[in-house]
């Protein structure tokens, strides 16, 4: 069964540089919905709250059991349900982004990887179009990879998703 992508993309931009900035240009919009679509179901200022909340009561009880002060381990270990209770509310919220977008971004690659099957997507200096890494040895996956991260990470800071500490 061929992948529909084949009838769908044109053959150009199975060629360098095209397919090169069509990689990028992907990335860069499902980066820009993921980082809207987290915006508007998370609440970016109650999740720093929580997470400086449960990084305090991290710092205290490892410098309890530093000095090894059995009082004030007690008295963090009363707390450790709500902190743990506080860690699966943050982590809830960041993973139904990722459940949200879960199946289109495994159709997504099912048709790019049918339609790139074997085709050089970027050439990486000093190394070539392919990387030599087993597991991910295409360069649709390392330039879709890097494109991502660059992406996400600008755009988790223009929406205020995270901020740079200082």
């Amino acid at each position: 069964m061929m992948p529909i992508a084949l009838d769908i993309l044109p053959p150009i931009l199975q060629q360098i540089p095209y397919a090169t900035f069509f990689i990028l240009g992907l990335a860069a919009l499902i980066s820009l919905l993921t980082s809207l679509v987290n915006r508007l179901l998370t609440n970016p200022e109650k999740s720093k709250v929580a997470r400086t909340e449960v990084n305090d009561w991290n710092k205290e009880l490892r410098e309890a059991r530093r000095k090894n002060d059995k009082k004030a381990i007690e008295k963090l270990m009363k707390r450790q349900q709500y902190i743990m209770q506080l860690q699966t509310k943050m982590m809830w919220s960041s993973m139904k982004v990722s459940l949200l977008f879960l199946i289109p971004l495994l159709l997504m690659w099912q048709l790019l990887g049918g339609f790139y099957s074997g085709l050089p997507i970027a050439i990486f200096p000093g190394v070539g179009a392919d990387l030599p890494i087993p597991l991910f040895n295409s360069s649709l996956v390392w330039w879709y990879l890097l494109s991502s991260l660059l992406f996400g990470t600008v755009f988790s800071h223009v929406f205020r998703l995270i901020e740079v500490s200082e």
